[in-house]
Formats: structure tokens, sequence, C-alpha cells
């Protein structure tokens, strides 16, 4: 909504309106920060935001405006992009990508939640916005804000450090949202809570309104108000439309005359005094919200825009409406609710049901006809009176409404299906749709429950592979993907399955087989779908089989085998938006066997490929997997603080319990070595994602918990979780791996030969087919530290370094060195000693230097002239290539999509670095960096 600005001081709020002018004249500084306004309807939010925007006209900050209400609160980010929509700076295309985004159907098999993928970019488009100058973004009436809106409203909090950015939140006491609740304690100590104002404050107020001093039946009249603004300045209006105010000398009196009992009474007053024809004009505006445009008004009202004109004209001289541009919007959202709650709740619902339909005959988007809607079916829950046109209309564009509001469809369609008879398309049509919508929003028993009823009604074969490609997700979930199998069976022999639908049929039967841990099977169905598929030309089908084969090798620890399989469905899969989610997958799961075969260079470039692609697509969950590889690689190579970067970009953007819990956990590994304070808060969260998984194991959780019992000295505790962790042997994978040699070395150490042995003899299976030095290394590692031999700990070593792999690396030498202490050939076990302090320093491995130390000086053993100085934990020495790059661009007034752009990285990714580098610099604000940059510059220049 635009607003004009108004620079007189509101009354009763000079000291909220200090504060928010001076983070207005900080905003046109550099320094982005957040507000928020909350009090009771009328009270004066509005006027005092405007207040701050006229401070904003007088400097180089530009405002966007943006206004929720109870109609589009289901429908995500409408308030956001109807705001930017017509903003200079914000590009056409760029705001249509989202929109078609939003709107766009996923598909089966597609593993894309199109909200958290919006909210990308829609964050790089305020960041954008925000790089061309400072920007002060206003939100009113929060309290209606859908939860995308909400959700993104946090997440530019938490890097509006970076940002030129003010973000103003106007929001009533009530109700008292959780998501609002923690945007309020994010914005503190900025929340400035609007009182009413006092009896002195009420005078000087009617003053102003009335310009004359208020006579005593005046402001006896004004105390009725319960010093609401609002409630003040309808109350003045009531009396002058009646000719109720006297004006002397002395005073400006109030004559006696009835008096609204309420606001709303008062309001209702003045739409009184409104032409008929404007009123029932403005009641059609209603039913379209608070902001309206006049073309949707002449579509929904059936008038002409020429005769428009006056009705609006009135409307605004009445004070009901504001001009918004080439839009229009009613002055206070109490007065639209007036005219919405005066119309009978029945007729209410035909004229939205009815302006739907003229919206959607003109051509309207499935969101705004469903705006419309959604009333309707509220006010006929039970589905008695199913509109024929209604249901043609859903089941033509539930595709798009699902993908973009799956809240708004499940009861649109829940509504139609109890309308509709089984065994047509219709009926298709909406039940898939229906189980679609419920397993997005995460309810997965419904879906099933819909899907299975369905299924005994479906007579369309692609309806059949659709409901059944839901169910079979479902009980996957439920860890009950046995039940999928009859089903399915029987399912490849329904009337009408032809070779392509049997081909998707026979994949969620191998998928199902791959869930129950069954790889024999699972290779041997998804075998028969690839050569079905072919037959019919598939590429569907035949992309998804070759995925499950792909990862049946990956169970059988054959990656090398899956290697021209992952290149054979890529090029299934190049192409087809389809199967654009399979194809990540697919490259996801190749950077993996990449990593697993020691080719860590390959991987890494895949693994960033492929969260590029990600990242452009606005895949969010494939682009927290691809995090989540890349960060693992980068922890396997060394390059902790790149991983950390990763790991903070998937914990970003990930809603997937094992993510989360794989990414604390390996953060708090690194943290755990490092000796940093901050492992304990990355172990709480992974603890908590733990407790959602239930018996799931997630082994960087156990390896890190394992290393925190160490380092308090409760080793037995610490074998006992890695142990645990071992447990399951479903898939053997490189998590498996990295928790050998310290389960051996543990369990030597207590004196656990049995359990030793146990693990030893796992090493040595895993390594037996494996063609990478890795996992033969180690196979090497595990037997030799049970044989205590030096000789096989340096050649574990040397097939550590010939993997990639410094920190088992380390870990190899420190133990051939301690057993070559113990033995009396201190030469030797000082050689040693001195190369694993090396790559304990290089990777900042406090905790593990500091240990290392003590030991070896009971020995007599210090650190030698070759070792290299320790790596930095703060300041400028702490930053890594890329962040002294990034500080640099930072110095010179680059904002982060500049950085971006220049660097070929993401939005996102500059955001983290720059996030790291105000950490390591214990710094608050960009502005802080270049200073300190220019500082320093200054400094080695004097030097």
């Amino acid at each position: 909504m635009a607003v004009s600005p108004m620079a007189a001081t509101p009354i009763g709020r000079e000291r909220q309106v200090d504060a928010l002018r001076r983070l207005v004249e900080e905003l046109a500084t550099g320094h982005g920060s957040a507000a928020m306004i909350e009090g009771e309807p009328g009270i004066g939010k509005t006027s005092l935001a405007r207040a701050a925007v006229a401070t904003a006209h007088g400097t180089r900050v530009q405002v966007i405006w943006a206004v929720c209400d109870e109609l589009s609160q289901a429908f995500p980010f409408l308030p956001l992009l109807e705001a930017l929509r017509a903003h200079p700076d914000v590009p056409a295309d760029e705001h249509a990508r989202i929109c078609d985004l939003l709107r766009a159907d996923p598909g089966i098999g597609n593993r894309m939640d199109v909200i958290p993928a919006a909210t990308e970019q829609l964050l790089s488009l305020v960041d954008d916005v925000c790089a061309k100058a400072p920007t002060m973004l206003v939100v009113d009436d929060l309290q209606w804000a859908d939860a995308a809106t909400v959700m993104t409203l946090g997440r530019l909090l938490r890097g509006i450090d970076q940002m030129r950015l003010l973000v103003v939140a106007l929001n009533r006491t009530v109700p008292r949202r959780d998501d609002l609740l923690a945007l309020r304690r994010a914005i503190e100590p900025n929340v400035f809570r609007i009182e009413s104002l006092d009896p002195e404050q009420v005078e000087a107020f009617v003053a102003q309104l009335v310009d004359g001093v208020p006579g005593p039946e005046l402001l006896e009249l004004a105390g009725g108000a319960g010093g609401n603004p609002l409630y003040l300045t309808e109350l003045v209006d009531v009396l002058v439309r009646a000719k109720a105010l006297e004006r002397t000398d002395e005073h400006v009196e109030a004559r006696a005359t009835a008096t609204p009992s309420s606001l709303a009474a008062a309001i209702s007053d003045r739409l009184e005094f409104i032409s008929t024809p404007t009123r029932d004009t403005l009641r059609v505006a209603a039913l379209l919200g608070i902001d309206f445009s006049v073309s949707e008004l002449a579509v929904v009202s059936g008038s002409r825009l020429q005769d428009l004109l006056p009705v609006l004209d009135e409307a605004i001289l009445a004070g009901v409406l504001l001009e918004n541009g080439s839009e229009m919007a009613f002055r206070h959202p109490l007065i639209r609710q007036c005219l919405y709650d005066a119309m009978p709740a029945g007729v209410r619902a035909a004229w939205h049901r009815d302006a739907a339909r003229a919206l959607a005959d003109n051509g309207a988007s499935a969101e705004r006809v469903a705006r419309q809607l959604r009333p309707t079916v509220e006010e006929d829950s039970a589905g008695k009176v199913v509109d024929a046109w209604v249901v043609r209309w859903l089941s033509d564009s539930a595709p798009q409404l699902v993908g973009q509001a799956p809240q708004v469809a499940i009861p649109m369609l829940r509504w139609a299906l109890n309308g509709t008879a089984p065994g047509n398309d219709v009926y298709d049509v909406l039940s898939c749709r229906l189980a679609d919508a419920l397993f997005r929003v995460g309810d997965p028993t419904n879906a099933a429950d819909v899907a299975a009823t369905a299924l005994l009604h479906v007579k369309r074969p692609d309806s059949l592979v659709d409901l059944h490609w839901t169910l079979t997700q479902c009980q996957a979930l439920a860890g009950r993907s046995q039940e999928s199998l009859d089903p399915l069976r029987r399912a490849l022999n329904a009337p009408g399955v032809g070779p392509r639908q049997r081909a998707r049929l026979l994949v969620l039967i191998a998928r199902a087989y791959r869930s129950l841990g069954r790889v024999d099977a699972a290779g041997r169905v998804a075998e028969e779908a690839l050569e079905t598929a072919t037959e019919a030309g598939d590429r569907f089908g035949m992309g998804w089989a070759l995925f499950v084969r792909t990862i049946v090798h990956g169970m059988r620890g054959e990656s090398e085998l899956a290697l021209p399989l992952f290149d054979r469905a890529l090029a299934v899969a190049e192409g087809d938006p389809a199967l654009a989610d399979l194809r990540l997958i697919l490259q996801i799961n190749q950077a993996v066997a990449f990593g697993v075969l020691d080719r860590y260079d390959d991987a890494v470039r895949l693994a960033e490929r492929v969260r590029d692609g990600a990242q452009r697509a606005g895949n969010v969950f494939r682009l927290a997997q691809a995090h989540c590889v890349l960060g693992e690689l980068l922890f396997d190579v060394g390059k902790w603080d790149d991983a950390l970067v990763e790991i903070d970009l998937a914990l970003d953007v990930s809603k997937d319990p094992m993510v989360d819990c794989f990414q604390h956990g390996l953060a708090a590994t690194i943290q755990l070595h490092r000796g940093d304070p901050d492992s304990e808060r990355h172990l709480k969260a992974a603890d908590r994602y733990a407790e959602k998984l239930g018996a799931r194991i997630c082994r960087p959780f156990a390896m890190a918990r394992a290393l925190q019992k160490e380092q308090s000295d409760a080793p037995a505790a610490a074998l006992e979780i890695l142990l645990d962790g071992l447990s399951d042997r479903v898939q053997e994978s490189e998590d498996t791996v990295n928790m050998l040699a310290d389960a051996v070395r543990l369990a030597t150490t207590l004196g656990d030969t049995s359990a030793a042995e146990a693990v030893v003899q796992r090493s040595a299976a895993m390594a037996q087919d494996s063609t990478g030095p890795h996992r033969r290394a180690v196979a090497q590692h595990c037997e030799s530290l049970l044989a205590a031999d030096p000789a096989g700990l340096i050649e574990a070593a040397n097939g550590y370094r010939a993997s990639g792999r410094p920190l088992p690396r380390a870990q190899a030498l420190e133990a051939a060195a301690l057993i070559f202490a113990d033995r009396g050939d201190m030469s030797e076990a000082r050689n040693l000693f001195t190369d694993a302090f090396a790559l304990y320093s290089k990777m900042g491995a406090e905790w593990d230097l500091s240990r290392t130390q003590a030991t070896f000086r009971n020995y007599g053993i210090r650190r030698g002239p070759r070792v290299r100085h320790r790596q930095a934990r703060r300041g400028w020495e702490a930053l890594t290539p890329t962040e002294i790059k990034i500080a640099a661009m930072v110095a010179q007034g680059m904002s982060n999509p500049q950085i971006a752009a220049q660097l070929f990285l993401s939005r996102r990714t500059v955001q983290t670095h720059v996030s790291h580098i105000l950490a390591k610099l214990e710094l608050s604000s960009r502005i802080d960096i270049a200073r300190e940059a220019g500082q320093r510059e200054t400094t080695h220049v004097v030097s």
C-alpha cells in the first residue's frame, strides 16, 4: 500500500517516533534493523509508521508498504508480492518468476516444496532492492500475515545486519501466534507497545481535530472513546455530520446529540451518509480485501470503469477509501470489516462465489479465484450445496492450487469430493490432488487414508499410479513399506494398465524393497522396470528405475559399478521438467559415490554444481542435501571452515530432521576437535532432532557425542555410543567407516578385546571389495591399533594421504608415535608426532593439539621446528582466503548481491561468509568490517 508522507508527530507518541526516526537515519547510513509497533485496532500504529516514513522521504531511503488481510492470510507471500509488484526497482520478469513458481504443478515424483523455494527467490529480490538504495519495509496488520510471509521476515531479520533494510511490523496484541511471538523476540528491544491516550493527550488530540479548544461537554463525550485515536476521529466526524459542534471565542463545544456507543457504531454512522449506489459498490469492494484494484472491482461488480469513478470519488471524500496508485484501499481495516460483517453470511458466501466466477471468466489466477471461493467453502463446510462450476474449476486448477497453497486446497478439495460421485475423471483428479496436498503439508496418515479410499474407485490408470505413488511414500515414512507390496502387485494387473504405468508401478515396488533392506529384490525389480519403461519409451520410468539401481549398488558397496548408471540416468533425465528433481538427487548421489571412491576433486566439483543448480531451480529440499553432502566432503578433506559454511547454509533451508541432525552433529564434531564452546549449541540441537528420528541412527551425531564423552574423561561411555552407532548394518555408508578406527582405539584402551576384534573384522569386510585407498586404510588402521603395529599405522597414514583425509591420517601418525615412544624410540616418535601436530594445526584442531602435546610431553617430546603455527580462531588471521576476499569487497562498499555476482556464489553463501567474518572479527555490522579493514590497511602502511 502506498502512503503519503505525514511529517506531524502523532500526539502522545513522541518517544516512539523519535526512536523510529533514529532507526531510519541509521538505515540511511547503511545500518539495517527492525522494529515492531503493537497495539489494539485504531490505536495509531499506522500513524506512527507514517511519521517514520516522513523521515525516510527526507533521505534517500525508499519505502515499501505491504498490507496483510484476512482474505489473503492463507496464501503464501501475497502481501510481499503485491507490495513489490509495483516497485520500480523490481524487474517484472523476476516478480513473475516467483509467481509462476508458486503456481506450478511439481508433478509426481518431484520432492520440491515451492514455499521455501519461493522464499529464497523472494529474499534475493529484496536483497537486490536494498542493494540499490536503503529500504524501509513496512508490514501492516501483521496479525493476518500468512506463515510464509512471517518466515520470510524472520529470515530477513537473521541477516539484517548485512542489509540496508529496516523492517517495521505493525501488529495487534491478539491473537498471540507462536510464529509472531518468535518474530517479536527477534526484534526486541525495538518493540513499541502503543497504549491508549491519557486525558491530557485526548484533549490535545481533539483540539487538533476541531482546530480549537474543546469544551467540557465535548471532552466528556471524547472520554467515552477510551483514548483510541481512531474512535476519537470517528466520533468527531459524527458530530460534524450531525452539525452538533458549536464554536465560540473560547471553546469548541458539543451540543446534546446521540453519540455512537462504539467504534463500530461510529464507522456505521459514517457509512450511512454515503449514497446507496456507493455503499453497494463498497460492499463488493469489501469482498476483495483491504486493498483492491479498480479493474477487479469493475469485473466483480459488473460495472464499467467510467461508471465507477464518481462512486469512488464519493467514497474518498467520505473518508472511506484512499487512493493507492493505480489501486484503492480502505482507509482503515475496521471500515472494510464493518461493511463485510453487515452482509448476512449466506448472502456474503453467494457474492464470493459470484465474484470468483467473474474473476475466473476474466482470466484471473487460481490464487485470486480461490480467495473468493474459500469463504464459500467455509460457509458450507459439509458440502451440502456443491456448485458444479466450482467443482469443475477446482479439478482444472487443483495442481496449481496444491503447489501454491496446499492448506487452502485441502478443505476446498474435501468439500468438492463430498459432492462428487466416484467413477469419473473429476473424482479421480480431486482425490489424487487431495492425497498429494495432505502429503505435502506433512499429514501422511490422512494422505494415506484418502489415497487408499480413492484406489477402491478410480478407473484411470494414470490416477492409479498417482495415488499409489503418494500411498507408497506415506507407508515408507511410517516404516510400513511391506504393506505396499501386495497392493502394488495387484495394481500391475488392473484393467487398462499399459507398459508405461506398469514400469512406474514396478519402480514403486523396487523402492519398497529397497526401504525394507531387500537389496537383491530391489535390484531385480528395478531391472524389470527399466526394461519395461525402455520398451514403452517412458523416460520417467527409465530415470527412476536407473536411480533405484544406483542405490542398490551403493547399498552393496559397489560405487564404481554405479558410476555408468548415474551417467545413463542423467542422460535420460536431461531436459525433462518432470525429472528435474530426479536429476538433482542423481547428481547428489553421484558426488557421494565419487567421495566413497576417494575422487574428492570430482566429488566436490559435482556437489558444488548440484548445489548451484538446486539454488537456481529453487528446489530447497535438494539444496539442503547438496549442502549436506558438500559439508561432509569438505570435512573429510580437512577444509573445516568451508564445511561450516555449507553446514550453516544447509541448516538455513532444511526441514528434514535427519539432515538437521546430521549437520548439527558434523558441526559439533568440528567444534569439539577445535575446543570451541559453540559445540554445545550444536549438540543440543542435534539431540532435539535425534528424538524426532526415534530409532533411526544419525551417525555424525553419534560421533560428536562420543567425542564429547571422551573429552569428559568417559571413554567407556564414548565406546558404547560408537558401538551403538555401528549397530545398524542396513547400509555401510561413509559415516560408518569414519567411526571404526575410533571404536577400536577406545576398545583397546579400555581392554575390551572382543569389541575391538569385532570392529576390526567389520572394517576388513568393508575394505575387501573397495577399490579406493580410504577403506583399505581404515582396515589397516583398525588392525594395527589392535596389534599395536606402528608400521601398519604408518601404512594406514599413507593410505589416508592418498585418499586426501588429513584427520584420520593425523590420528594414525599419533598412534604410531605413541607406540614408538612407549618402546623408547624417541627419534621416530618425535618425527611422527611433528607430522601429526602439523596436520592438527592446519585444521585448527585445538583439542587434539592440546591432548597430543600433553601426552608426548610426558616423554619429553615437544613441538619441533618444522611445525607450523596454529591456525588462529579469532581476528583477521582466522579468515579463510574466501573470507578475506569477501571482507575486502565489503570494505569497498559492495552489497551481498554484487559480491555474489562477481564471485559466482549465491546470495546466501555470501551472507553466511559475512556472518562468519563478523563472528571471527567480533564485529556487529558490515560497516564495522569496512571500518576495521580501513584501520588495518592504515596500520600496515604506517608500519
